[in-house]
């Protein structure tokens, strides 16, 4: 299925574990039984479509791979693991336990499991929607074994030599004759956790004491880097791990799924994804999106990597947040841009991931409604993607406690659980948001409208930008502290947008350099029809040098005005 080539990518991340869990009766802490747990099923060509219809272009489903947990499936013949090595009653769903399965939670009859994902990557594409999954390359769960992959692939660690801290051939690493020590290491019948030798743990830990701050529960893949002996590095013969970890691209590749989020991908050497990436691609359209923190190597995993998009987290998410919450001026945006130059189409802008505390939580704005001024330029200021967390669009707090995860501001990957907002726009499988909130509502029309701009808008999709905030850093009508403007061109169209960043209406006056106009080949006050994008209105209007343009812009938002110029 392609995707409209003049659409922006626009991606909804969501726990399918939670998504279409309706129990409002929850324990900190509970089973599967006591909280419940959503399925691939609820998310119907009704619900579906209800996505669509915020601006969305990719659901990102997250969870979906078969991970370690405490609920027993072993009537079904799936190992159980025990719990010293499991987070939470759910397990962490990047403590991949089985590369070729699904995670038996989210099915209706668990022995159709594959069937029914493979239902729910149809009725997505159905519904005009492409689907990612996680790729986690890293790390697998302590008690990794596949009972769902073909016969002719070994298993992981099948042929290791587990006497050998390191070897090219070897998918872990070891300590030789040492057993794991776990701070917590015995079950509820005090039957100890057993692992000897010890292997390294999947945050690069490489002795045989995780602690309870580490990735415990996971235990590092080994693809030819000696890390203990100066990084050295064996990739000729390809190693073995490489071999594996591409089938399991390509196994879920011909599933039809549409890209890959890949898990930490800074943590796996470069070359890997060098060899693997072109091989997938060579055979299926799929995307690639890295999980990097690192800005030193954006441009490596994009060039010599082969990824489509990388995450910017460090550049702009941490800048927003910061402006967002006081503690930085709005003219610090376009450090962002700066700093990426060359290279801003490639990045994957957001507010708010699983990993990152919910916008509207005590720890970040306490109110999601001041996380729109934020929306507006994270997804409109480039053509590169843009995602939100289910809820976010509802302003999902994530202040519950849930058990493992405690009242952190995040919502829990830990714990069976559901939310509220969700429960309330589900409404019974309606899907109409009528047990929402009037606040809620209308926050979440703002976003439907915000990123329907996004994903549709030449301006946007295909448009030049131009920052307009040097030009009015010593403005007296405008405050570069909370405010921030800039520009997006194609053709005979513009689109203004100024968000405002603070906690009260602002009437602003935003100059317009000479400089834009050239760059932009625009005329200088040429009268356009105006059109106010959030509302609507229209009327004519000149963009000049002569005077600034003045607008009013609402508290904690800002506006979005298109200039239509006659061809």
């Amino acid at each position: 299925m392609k995707m409209n080539d003049l659409e922006k990518m626009v991606i909804y991340q969501v726990f399918p574990r939670w998504f279409g869990n309706k129990n409002a009766s929850l324990v900190p802490n509970g089973t599967l039984k006591e909280n419940g747990v959503g399925k691939f099923s609820d998310f119907s060509p009704l619900a579906l479509d209800e996505i669509k219809k915020l601006g969305v272009t990719h659901v990102w489903y997250t969870g979906v791979i078969e991970h370690a947990t405490l609920t027993d499936y072993s009537t079904y013949h799936i190992r159980l693991d025990h719990p010293a090595i499991v987070k939470g009653k759910a397990g962490s769903p990047y403590a991949i336990k089985d590369y070729y399965d699904v995670d038996p939670d989210l099915a209706d009859e668990v022995p159709m499991r594959m069937v029914e994902f493979e239902s729910l990557v149809r009725r997505t594409h159905e519904a005009g929607l492409k689907v990612i999954i996680d790729f986690v390359p890293n790390h697998v769960a302590r008690q990794y074994h596949s009972d769902a992959r073909f016969l002719y692939i070994d298993d992981l660690g099948e042929k290791d030599d587990v006497n050998k801290a390191f070897s090219p051939n070897n998918n872990f690493y070891y300590i030789p004759g040492q057993p794991l020590s776990l701070a917590c290491s015995s079950d509820d019948q005090g039957l100890p956790y057993s692992e000897f030798p010890a292997k390294a743990t999947g945050n690069d830990h490489f002795d045989a004491f995780p602690g309870k701050n580490d990735w415990y529960e996971t235990v590092k893949l080994n693809y030819g880097v000696d890390y203990l002996n100066g990084h050295q590095t064996y990739f000729e013969p390809i190693p073995d791990t490489w071999k594996k970890m591409l089938d399991i691209l390509l196994f879920w590749a011909g599933k039809d799924v549409d890209g890959f989020r890949c898990d930490m991908a800074e943590m796996v050497p470069v070359e890997f994804w060098n060899w693997a990436i072109p091989k997938v691609k060579e055979e299926f359209d799929v995307t690639f999106i890295a999980e990097v923190y690192n800005p030193a190597q954006y441009r490596n995993y994009l060039n010599a990597g082969h990824f489509d998009y990388l995450y910017d987290k460090v550049g702009l998410y941490d800048t927003l947040r910061a402006v967002i919450c006081g503690q930085a001026p709005a003219s610090r945006i376009s450090s962002c841009w700066q700093a990426l130059d060359g290279i801003q189409s490639k990045m994957l802008n957001f507010l708010e991931n699983h990993d990152e505390q919910r916008l509207a939580s005590d720890f970040f704005a306490h109110d999601g409604r001041w996380g729109i001024s934020g929306l507006m330029v994270s997804a409109l200021m480039n053509t590169n993607p843009f995602m939100i967390y289910a809820g976010q669009e509802m302003g999902e707090r994530g202040m519950d406690a849930e058990g493992f995860s405690g009242k952190d501001g995040r919502t829990t990957i830990f714990d069976y659980w559901s939310l509220e907002t969700l429960r309330n726009w589900n409404n019974g499988r309606r899907f109409d948001g009528g047990l929402l909130t009037d606040e809620q509502r209308s926050l979440r029309e703002t976003y439907a409208k915000v990123l329907n701009i996004a994903r549709t808008e030449p301006c946007v999709t295909q448009g030049v930008f131009f920052d307009l905030m040097y030009k009015n850093q010593d403005n007296c009508f405008f405050n570069a502290n909370k405010q921030y403007a800039f520009l997006r061109k194609y053709k005979n169209e513009v689109v203004l947008v100024v968000a405002n960043f603070s906690h009260s209406n602002q009437n602003v006056c935003v100059n317009i350099p000479t400089e834009a106009f050239e760059a932009l080949y625009l005329e200088d006050n040429v009268a356009a029809r105006q059109i106010d994008l959030m509302n609507g209105e229209e009327t004519i209007a000149a963009l000049t040098t002569a005077w600034p343009f003045k607008l009013h812009l609402p508290a904690g938002s800002g506006r979005i005005i298109k200039f239509i110029y006659d061809l």
